[in-house]
């Protein structure tokens, strides 16, 4: 395809998801109480896949067999080309392992790599798979709270996270690049900290990059496998998939990228005892396609999000100037704090009933975020604007009782 400007990309690529079994749009009753709420919530997209992903899907169904497969070579050159032209990140092929999707790859790497009441740290707020990960496998959960600048900019507090991992027996670190929720790109020399601390310390890095392509000009991601090899790739696991990227979660294939052999001959050994599945037929034929067709898709995509973060941004901040908009660099997730209008205890009410909402809230990421929320801008242009709108008339009229 050629690229698309936002507009026409919206046209010709915005699709309704309701009826479709989507999880956004089809579970609002379920997971919030009203079926009738605006969804910005879930990680996931309202436009169709690329036209190089759907052509090979629908030839991959005309051929009508879905039995036993494996991964061919060409699917390991696309991963690899794709990873080395977008972020300069060099990969090869006998790193690549598969998994359904990163979150079972943090339950997998937390229960391989860890042991019971073993601590592994995170930094907060973050993605709530982190959380579940390690108390669900029985290991002891250890917080590095990250801290934000007068603009809403999160930085991490490295004295912090260095004496909690002395502290508190700690075997592995579960880094967020970009970080979800506050969309931070950190910089390689972030990383480098890091991962020299995590190394002095003997800390199993476990790295999830699956917003890795989501990324706003100028600025460039840099993978932590890209972080001085020689000293860091022994003891470092990089999680990533096209899933964010092509949205196909629903395909559950995503990648274990495991660069020291001992490393991965463990995860290897050790994942057969609850793993037995071949990786997924229409997941990897759906990856491959992606990468090898979907540039200027994405291109066009990035443009789109950018375009609605620039609009809630900039009309919530002239309406409302006390709210807190975290900066976005990455991911399509905008980060955003309340508490000079709305109190803790009344964000529920205020998100659902005045506003007609379905966000993801801040407490979910961070108990000390209780008066944030997450806003997803994966979607249709008029949802942003009907989302803006919806929270500065609440805001006013709370304001003129």
């Amino acid at each position: 395809m050629t690229s698309l400007n936002p507009q026409e990309f919206v046209k010709k690529y915005l699709t309704n998801r309701k009826g479709t079994n989507c999880l956004k749009w089809d579970a609002l009753e379920e997971r919030f109480g009203n079926p009738d709420l605006l969804a910005m919530w879930v990680a996931d997209m309202e436009f169709k896949a690329p036209e190089a992903i759907t052509d090979a899907l629908t030839k991959r169904v005309a051929q009508g067999t879905f039995g036993y497969c494996f991964v061919p070579d060409s699917y390991y050159d696309s991963v690899i080309k794709w990873n080395k032209e977008r972020h300069n990140t060099d990969l090869r092929k006998e790193w690549i392992l598969h998994s359904f999707g990163v979150v079972s790859s943090l339950y997998w790497g937390v229960s391989i790599f860890t042991e019971p009441q073993d601590g592994v740290i995170i930094l907060t707020p973050v993605y709530y798979p982190f959380f579940n990960a390690i108390k669900d496998n029985g290991r002891k959960l250890v917080r590095s709270e990250l801290q934000a600048d007068e603009n809403g900019r999160y930085y991490i507090d490295f004295a912090d996270f260095e004496e909690k991992i002395v502290k508190n027996n700690v075997k592995m670190f579960i880094l967020c690049n970009p970080h979800n929720p506050v969309s931070r790109l950190w910089s390689p020399e972030e990383l480098d900290q890091l991962l020299s601390i995590c190394k002095r310390h003997n800390v199993l890095v476990l790295s999830d990059e699956i917003h890795q392509d989501f990324v706003y000009k100028p600025r460039v991601f840099t993978s932590a496998l890209s972080i001085n090899p020689e000293a860091y790739n022994d003891n470092l696991i990089v999680l990533n998939a096209a899933s964010k990227t092509f949205n196909l979660a629903g395909l559950l294939n995503s990648h274990i990228i495991i660069p020291n052999e001992d490393i991965r001959k463990e995860f290897q050994t050790k994942i057969k005892t609850y793993h037995q599945i071949e990786p997924n037929l229409m997941g990897t034929i759906a990856t491959q396609a992606g990468y090898d067709g979907g540039a200027e898709w994405l291109d066009s995509l990035l443009e789109v999000i950018y375009a609605n973060y620039q609009y809630l941004a900039t009309n919530l901040k002239t309406a409302l100037p006390k709210l807190t908009i975290t900066p976005l660099e990455a991911t399509y997730l905008c980060w955003v704090d309340l508490s000079a209008y709305v109190p803790a205890k009344d964000i529920k009410t205020f998100v659902q009933d005045r506003c007609n909402l379905a966000l993801d809230y801040g407490h979910w990421f961070s108990d000390k975020c209780s008066t944030f929320v997450r806003f997803n801008l994966g979607t249709d242009p008029e949802l942003i604007k009907q989302a803006t709108n919806n929270i500065i008339e609440a805001l006013r009229e709370e304001q003129d009782t």
